[in-house]
């Protein structure tokens, strides 16, 4: 067995990931999985309202944070978050291709909010979690019906969580969740504004080869040739996790009052030049990834080759 120190992942962003592991379908592919929890210790994070960018922040607040440290091999995370990370990498960490899952995120209202559509958040601070799928999503959701100096965010805490207790709290007028926050944030009559799908990537050390790449997509191509087989089987994972985590209002869910259409999951694959060379110029466009010459540089592309074709 070959060992694998992957960071901790979330149902809404490594579903494939986590049915692999319970389901034994790295262990058939002779790997053995450990699992870096990124979220130790008590949550210190808040709504800081005048962080309003993610310029001088660390990159590595969560995502990455084990591996820059040492402590793990992979991760999974946005695929926008991940090209800034590993512009910054001091471990020599490079993309090496699409995760499975295709995230869902919204920007939600609270219940008693006077915002009812996009156009109504021009100049409201909507709390992120810089360096996250979800800020880059509201950013992309936003100036498809704002200007951009319209576009306003700040600082929000990491995990959907806690920004949704920030929303109920009144400290934050709108906030970008993912699920099954989602889904409880209705439940408990806030409205969704706006929401979108996106993709993220998978990063690995120079410690990770394209043969132990190929062996982990090839779990997870069958984790999620199972998920897809069967959505409803899963969609537990979306309460479970949360509520082992201490996220007791999470409890308040059942898997009806979740929607299987938020969960799509396909095969991992390289990432697509044509794709990667637009992801990387809407980034420099709002001011980011402002050192890297070609977008390239980000991406282990022997690896990512190598290991999609052998995992077919």
């Amino acid at each position: 067995m070959k060992k694998l120190t992957l960071e901790n992942t979330q149902p809404f962003q490594g579903l494939p990931e986590l049915v692999a592991y319970d389901e034994g379908l790295f262990e058939n592919e002779g790997l053995q999985i450990e699992w870096a929890d990124r979220h130790k210790g008590p949550n210190a994070e808040r709504v800081v309202t005048n962080i309003v960018t993610p310029k001088g922040l660390n990159p590595f607040l969560t995502h990455g944070k084990m591996l820059e440290d040492g402590k793990a091999d992979m991760y999974n995370a946005c695929e926008w978050g991940n090209y800034c990370r590993v512009e910054e990498t001091g471990k020599g960490s490079r993309q090496v291709g699409r995760r499975a899952i295709v995230a869902y995120a919204a920007i939600v209202v609270s219940p008693k909010s006077s915002i009812y559509t996009p156009q109504q958040l021009a100049g409201v601070a909507v709390g992120v979690p810089f360096y996250f799928g979800s800020h880059y999503v509201a950013l992309h959701l936003l100036q498809g019906f704002l200007p951009r100096d319209k576009v306003n965010l700040c600082s929000a805490p990491s995990r959907s969580y806690f920004r949704l207790q920030a929303l109920l709290a009144g400290e934050i007028q709108a906030t970008t969740l993912t699920e099954p926050h989602i889904s409880l944030a209705e439940k408990l009559g806030c409205r969704t504004i706006c929401s979108s799908f996106f993709h993220g990537t998978e990063v690995a050390s120079e410690r990770v080869d394209a043969e132990t790449y190929a062996a982990f997509n090839r779990a997870v191509r069958e984790a999620v040739r199972r998920i897809n087989a069967n959505k409803s089987a899963y969609m537990h994972y979306f309460i479970d996790y949360h509520v082992k985590r201490g996220e007791t209002d999470v409890a308040l869910l059942k898997v009806s009052d979740l929607r299987e259409s938020r969960l799509v999951v396909t095969d991992p694959s390289p990432i697509p030049a044509d794709e990667l060379q637009r992801t990387a110029d809407w980034l420099k466009s709002w001011d980011m990834l402002e050192k890297t010459e070609t977008p390239a540089a980000l991406v282990n592309d022997e690896v990512q080759r190598r290991a999609h074709i052998a995992a077919e």
